[in-house]
């Protein structure tokens, strides 16, 4: 069975685990860079974008996951998880991961309160998607090697380049695990 992690720094880790077994795959909460090798693909979930950096620095997951792109294998990015994966990230003088060819903005939506829902339209879903956005991020601009997946309002909310899928919402949050099932099924080709 395909087995998916989930980074358990911070975040709605539980959530993507169900997420990941409603979609048909193994979910592993990621504690430790060792487990990296038994993985597939990895989900890198909301919470603090720079306390989940401070945290991949501590525990040797910069380079860790680096590696894991390297080679291939798939990583998804939700709301703070996109920040992590940003090549630049505005206002800031250096990013996380530096992996996917995009800039974002942090808490581009505003604070808590201004959190909301929405159903979204995402590129390669038949049916829109239920959207949460809480203090989420903003894709500003993408390299040439980016697709866009989703906006909101003319915003760039969902991107995907290659083997890396970025989200500025909270799709855990829902009973909707379509994202997820498009997330294994880049897993999948990543593996054929």
């Amino acid at each position: 069975m395909t087995k998916i992690g989930v980074l358990a720094l911070q975040g709605a880790v539980a959530e993507h685990i169900r997420g990941i077994e409603k979609a048909g795959a193994e979910g592993v909460v990621v504690k430790r860079t060792e487990q990296l090798a038994e993985l597939d693909g990895i989900i890198l979930p909301g919470g603090e974008s720079t306390t989940i950096g401070k945290l991949m620095r501590t525990y040797g997951f910069i380079d860790a996951l680096r590696e894991f792109s390297a080679a291939g294998k798939p990583i998804f990015g939700t709301c703070a998880g996109l920040i992590v994966i940003a090549k630049e990230i505005t206002g800031q003088p250096e990013a996380h991961l530096e992996l996917m060819d995009i800039t974002v903005a942090r808490n581009a939506f505003g604070r808590q309160r201004e959190s909301f829902e929405t159903d979204l339209p995402i590129k390669g879903i038949d049916e829109n998607v239920r959207a949460v956005f809480i203090r989420a991020p903003l894709i500003e601009k993408v390299g040439p090697g980016v697709e866009v997946l989703a906006t909101y309002d003319g915003q760039i909310v969902a991107a995907q380049q290659g083997h890396l899928l970025a989200a500025s919402f909270h799709p855990e949050l829902t009973d909707d695990f379509r994202l997820h099932s498009y997330f294994l099924d880049m897993v999948k080709q990543s593996q054929a």
